[in-house]
């Protein structure tokens, strides 16, 4: 049985909730991910994704300058999560019956020890394809 700590993406970028939204739209851009998760001392405390960034400069922040927004302004903080220890079926249930694109994974504490994303699904999935197209070339060159 596959295991979320398997596939979780452990190289992780967060964020503080006490820095800016440009800090977060500069880290979501430069490191081309969608989801930010938002820590206090290793432990998270909020989620903010690339939609809610946009949502908000939109909406929120005519001028980031005069009044600029934080994590803390537009964060989720009741962020479902799983364990590193989570079956794989039941954390990708999770997503798809929630419409999630990442689920943070967190130890013992809250501590955020990783994030399970759709990026890291879909790189299994390839991973997954090739294997049964190995499988399906090897049955026709057997015949």
């Amino acid at each position: 049985m596959k295991i979320v700590s398997e596939l979780m993406t452990r190289e992780l970028v967060t964020l503080k909730e006490t820095q800016n939204l440009a800090v977060a739209d500069e880290l979501l851009r430069l490191n081309r991910i969608r989801h930010l998760p938002v820590v206090r001392e290793g432990k998270l405390v909020g989620l903010i994704t690339h939609r809610d960034l946009m949502k908000a400069t939109g909406l929120k922040c005519p001028d980031p300058v005069k009044q600029p927004l934080w994590a803390s302004d537009i964060m989720s903080r009741q962020v479902r999560t799983v364990g590193p220890e989570t079956p794989l079926r039941d954390a990708v249930k999770v997503m798809l019956d929630n419409k999630f694109g990442c689920l943070p994974v967190v130890g013992e504490g809250g501590t955020l020890v990783g994030i399970l994303t759709e990026a890291d699904l879909v790189r299994y999935a390839q991973h997954l394809i090739a294997d049964l197209d190995r499988m399906s070339e090897a049955a026709e060159y057997e015949e």
